[in-house]
């Protein structure tokens, strides 16, 4: 009697979508040990577009979440099978929002390796997921952000890359939902850890230290789903 064929699960693929390569590659490095469950296939902004993706993960950190414009354009793309937002904001209008856009998965920066995989594996199947919003904690210890080796906290990474980009303390509370006078506290410890004495200070430091975005893997989302 002949033994059962056996059979291979194919992997399912995943592409991710931000504006940091520090982040992409944090984000990347994290999904190694899993290859059997998931092969990553897009973070270079240059790669050509051809075949649908399983999952789009878009990383949140640093974009103007409270339009939620790119993640409807993501949904749009008829490349992307289904859109995960990945981000530690979970104010309950950027979730309602996101939702609104079509999302298949809204997940929290907490999660561990095994939980996230775990979760796009569930979105992968056909179900929405959508984490429990946690009380603010640090972002799994296996991503990596820009200033993280300076001792640059998530939250405070964020901020000053807002910064870099341009924002005023206003417009970066209105981003981040947090008060104005969170926005000030995080900006003095950043300056701190970074020697700045000003804002100009600041801004250059970031522009040399990896803050500044490359906005053309999202435009090249954004573009071919039009």
């Amino acid at each position: 009697m002949s033994a059962p064929a056996t059979t291979t699960k194919k992997p399912f693929t995943i592409a991710l979508v931000d504006d940091y390569d520090v982040v992409l590659l944090g984000l990347a490095h994290m999904f190694d040990a899993y290859s059997d469950t998931l092969e990553v296939v897009e973070i270079d902004a240059n790669a050509p577009l051809s075949e649908s993706i399983d999952v789009v993960l878009y990383d949140a950190f640093a974009q103007p979440e409270s339009g939620h414009a790119q993640i409807g354009e993501l949904v749009k793309n008829p490349r992307a099978r289904h859109v995960v937002v990945y981000t530690w904001n979970f104010h309950p209008e950027l979730i309602e929002s996101a939702r609104a856009q079509g999302v298949h998965g809204y997940l929290s920066k907490t999660l561990s390796a095994p939980e996230l995989v775990a979760a796009l594996e569930a979105v992968n199947a056909g179900e929405i997921v959508l984490s429990e919003p946690p009380p603010r904690a640090r972002s799994a210890e296996e991503l990596d952000w820009p200033g993280k080796q300076e001792g640059i906290t998530d939250r405070e990474s964020e901020i000053l890359a807002l910064i870099t980009q341009g924002k005023s303390n206003a417009a970066v509370a209105e981003l981040t939902y947090l008060s104005p006078n969170t926005v000030k506290s995080h900006i003095r410890s950043v300056y701190r850890k970074i020697g700045a004495d000003s804002r100009t200070q600041a801004v250059l430091w970031g522009v040399e230290h990896g803050f500044t975005p490359d906005h053309r893997r999202i435009e090249r989302w954004v573009t071919e789903g039009r």
